[in-house]
C-alpha cells in the first residue's frame, strides 16, 4: 500500500508546482507587450479571420486562467485579463483557444473524439467515485460494483490522454500564427512558447495521474482475493 501513496503524494505535488509555475509565468509575461499593442480580443478576431471562420464569437468570461473553446456554442472565452490583455501571455492564451477553434473548422480527428466522449464522461464523473467508494467497501462480496467502477473511471482517463494531443497542436497552430503573423517577434515568440509549454504540462501531470489511479483501483481488484 504505501508505494501507492507515495505515488499519488508525488502526482499531487508535481501538479503543484506545475500549476505554480504556470501561475508565474503568466505573471511574468503578462507585463510584456506584443507587436502593435493587440489585446487577447484583437489576436482571437485576427486569427480567425486569417483561417477564415466567421462564426466564432470571442467573449470575455469571468475568472482567472478560464479560457476556453465552446464547440457547441462557437465561442471563444477569454478570461478578462486575457480578454483585454496586450502581453504576450495574453496573445498566446487567445490564439491557443482560436487553435481549437481552427480545429473544429477542420475536422480535426482528436477533436472531434473528445467531444464525442464529453457526455459520456460527464456522466462517469458525476458517479464514479460514489461507484468507487461503494466498490472498494463490497469488494469481497459483490466484486462487481468496483469493476463498474473501474471502467467508468478508465473512460475518464481515456478522455485525459485525448486531450493531450488536442491541446499540443492547438498551442502549435496558435505559435505559427502568432510568428507568421507577426504578433511576436524573435525576442517574445519563445516567452509565448513557454508559457504554453507550461499550459500543456498541466494536462500531462492530470493524465498521468489518472491512469496512476487507474491503475491503483485494478490493483485492488485483481487483489481481492489475496
Amino acid at each position: 500500500m504505501a508505494p501507492i501513496w507515495i505515488i499519488f503524494i508525488v502526482f499531487m505535488l508535481l501538479s503543484w508546482l506545475v500549476g505554480n509555475q504556470l501561475k508565474s509565468k503568466f505573471r511574468n509575461y503578462s507585463k510584456i507587450p506584443v507587436n502593435y499593442g493587440i489585446t487577447g480580443k484583437e489576436v482571437a478576431e485576427k486569427m480567425l479571420y486569417d483561417n477564415g471562420i466567421a462564426d466564432v464569437q470571442v467573449r470575455s468570461v469571468p475568472g482567472e486562467l478560464t479560457d476556453h473553446y465552446h464547440p457547441v456554442h462557437k465561442t471563444v472565452n477569454l478570461s478578462r485579463e486575457v480578454y483585454y490583455g496586450n502581453s504576450v501571455a495574453s496573445a498566446a492564451v487567445a490564439a491557443h483557444e482560436c487553435g481549437h477553434a481552427v480545429q473544429h473548422a477542420r475536422a480535426y480527428a482528436f477533436l472531434q473524439m473528445r467531444s464525442a466522449l464529453v457526455p459520456v464522461v460527464s456522466f462517469a464523473s458525476k458517479w464514479v467515485q460514489w461507484v468507487l467508494l461503494a466498490g472498494i467497501i463490497l469488494v469481497e462480496t459483490n466484486p462487481g460494483i468496483l469493476f463498474t467502477g473501474i471502467v467508468l473511471f478508465a473512460l475518464t482517463t481515456l478522455f485525459s490522454f485525448i486531450t493531450l494531443p488536442v491541446e499540443i497542436d492547438a498551442s502549435k497552430r496558435a505559435l505559427a500564427w502568432l510568428n507568421h503573423s507577426n504578433i511576436t517577434t524573435r525576442s517574445t515568440h519563445p516567452q509565448a512558447q513557454d508559457a504554453l509549454k507550461w499550459a500543456a504540462y498541466t494536462y500531462v501531470v492530470a493524465a498521468l495521474s489518472s491512469l496512476a489511479a487507474l491503475l491503483y483501483y485494478i490493483w485492488i481488484f485483481l487483489g481481492r482475493r489475496n
